[in-house]
């Protein structure tokens, strides 16, 4: 049996319904694999978030002693909520013990969990955490940094937490349909051991930032898009990520079955060209340059077998068909669950002979 790992210092938070905003999560009193504790049950579609009341931590260090079983679930802890629909998240899946997604790191903006933007290392790992069994998952988080261990273990080094470091929240992440919890604990001490990473360099043609719109139902995209369609939304500049990602909802959640946004930038080219362009988006895109459509992709959840997570990546190529001048690239992005996204960069591997690698975004 994996051993608790130790918790000096940490100041416990008993499991007392007083000390909890339990939200729509029913929680009883039980024994399981020998020990009093908390079983919380999720109820359909609610939040899966227990916050321990009128605590707030902007760094620190968060554990819960857990147990799981082989169902599938996301079971874990979460920190600087600012509500119920923004907050950072740790959970393990039990269904994917050992497999490279078995634990996960994601932020959740507007409602919207971001896991298929944010995958890989420093998101992912695979680890073989125990199942019916009691372990604890320990969060220590300051500034942009946090580091997670797993049944003892260091499990993930997370090098940059994607939210604003904020004030916010702490508590049990229950995103099943039940988890069993027999302690919480939590310190302000935040003592990161392993060193800072260094910061990724832009690649060359990374699209730097876009101008997202407001959003609307998928189905009033429209065939073609001409000024007087773009200039009825209203637009809010958004910064990419070093290596081009920007998640969209950073600037909306979906509500009202408004699910897709467009996302603009301007391209400037010296000479008229067909210039190879690496997208990658979540969930779904259609591709307008100049108001004509090129191109539409799904790369939705199991969209192309059971087994496809919708993973965003520059996996597609676009060539555009740029005239001298200025451009403008339209992407519409729908999005159905676990992160809306999108990515796009200049192919220079791609390029046909006569292309120019002196396009300007604006």
């Amino acid at each position: 049996m994996p051993a608790l790992i130790d918790n000096c210092g940490m100041q416990p938070i008993p499991l007392d319904a007083a000390l909890w905003n339990w939200g729509s999560t029913t929680a009883t009193t039980v024994q399981h694999l020998g020990r009093a504790c908390t079983r919380l049950q999720q109820a359909g579609d609610s939040t899966p978030l227990v916050a321990a009341a009128g605590l707030e931590l902007l760094d620190g260090t968060i554990e819960a002693d857990v147990a799981v079983g082989p169902e599938r679930s996301f079971h874990g802890v979460f920190w600087r909520g600012q509500d119920a629909e923004n907050y950072e998240s740790f959970f393990v899946r039990p269904h994917q013990v050992g497999n490279p997604d078995s634990i996960q790191y994601t932020p959740v903006f507007n409602d919207v969990s971001g896991w298929q933007l944010y995958h890989g290392p420093g998101y992912w790992n695979a680890i073989d955490f125990p199942l019916d069994t009691w372990f604890t998952i320990r969060v220590v988080f300051a500034g942009r940094r946090a580091e997670i261990h797993v049944a003892g273990e260091l499990a993930l080094v997370v090098p940059e937490l994607k939210a604003e470091p904020k004030r916010g929240a702490i508590g049990i992440f229950a995103g099943g349909e039940t988890l069993h919890v027999s302690a919480f604990r939590y310190d302000v001490a935040a003592n990161l051991t392993e060193p800072a990473p260094t910061e990724p360099e832009p690649p060359p043609g990374v699209v730097p930032r876009w101008s997202v719109s407001d959003p609307f139902a998928e189905h009033e995209l429209p065939a073609a898009l001409d000024t007087a369609a773009l200039s009825a939304r209203t637009w809010t500049q958004l910064e990419a990520e070093p290596l081009g990602l920007a998640d969209l909802a950073r600037v909306n959640g979906i509500k009202d079955d408004k699910n897709t946004v467009f996302a603009r930038t301007r391209l400037h080219s010296p000479h008229a060209q067909l210039l190879p362009l690496d997208l990658g988006f979540s969930d779904r895109a259609v591709v307008f340059l100049n108001g004509r459509r090129l191109y539409r992709g799904d790369d939705s959840y199991r969209s192309r077998d059971y087994r496809f997570l919708g993973s965003i990546g520059y996996y597609d190529t676009v060539y555009l068909p740029l005239a001298e001048g200025d451009n403008e690239l339209v992407v519409a992005v729908s999005e159905s669950f676990g992160g809306w996204g999108i990515q796009a960069r200049e192919a220079f591997g791609e390029a046909p002979e006569g292309a120019s690698p002196n396009i300007r975004y604006g």
